[in-house]
């Protein structure tokens, strides 16, 4: 996946138009904080598919932040549909617009019995047992989850921790509830695993 380049306002309306959820970098290039950003966002598309990432330099593209009230750049625009819903500031690392895009892929979606499944998201390290342990988990029970690495990703590191008190890893946050450790009865019940 790459960021497709828009030149106008119009041209990314009409772009915004073919997916639910749709995100536009608004950066400077040449801008130290606008090329990390735009580096880490490429980076995150080649792990994640299927996500509609537009991008305009703001140093020729002039009618898309007058219009949203976007007063710095780098800024990711986050759309659903083609309408606009908040802006992610700044530069992050490639971890964390992973995560947000795979959010946006695993939103949850009705089953048969009118349900959704509420959000998952796996806090982990590469080397820890119990958090593939719970991944694998979650993917026998057919649950869309998104995965950070806190390892490599150290603001999402202190929100985990700001969140649950906990340095430890795993932790699993299901529809806003933080779980610390394989808590295997606790996910079943939160999930509805049976």
């Amino acid at each position: 996946m790459i960021l497709k380049s828009v030149n106008s306002r119009k041209e990314m309306l009409n772009l915004l138009k073919e997916e639910s959820k749709n995100y536009v970098l608004l950066y400077k290039k040449g801008s130290e904080a606008s090329d990390c950003s735009y580096k880490s966002i490429v980076t995150a598309l080649k792990e994640v598919k299927g996500v509609n990432v537009l991008s305009a330099d703001v140093g020729s593209v002039r009618d898309i932040h007058s219009n949203y009230g976007i007063t710095s750049a780098p800024s990711l625009m986050v759309f659903e549909g083609d309408k606009f819903v908040k802006t992610v500031k700044g530069c992050n690392e490639d971890g964390f617009y992973k995560s947000l895009f795979e959010s946006s892929l695993f939103s949850a979606k009705a089953d048969k019995n009118g349900k959704t499944q509420k959000r998952v998201t796996v806090y982990g390290t590469p080397s820890c047992s119990w958090c593939t342990t719970i991944k694998n988990h979650l993917n026998q029970n057919a649950i869309k989850y998104s995965y950070i690495d806190v390892s490599k990703d150290q603001k999402a590191a202190e929100a985990m921790v700001a969140r649950s008190g906990q340095q430890g890893v795993p932790q699993t946050d299901i529809g806003g509830e933080m779980i610390v450790g394989f808590d295997k009865p606790r996910i079943n019940t939160l999930l509805g695993i049976q």
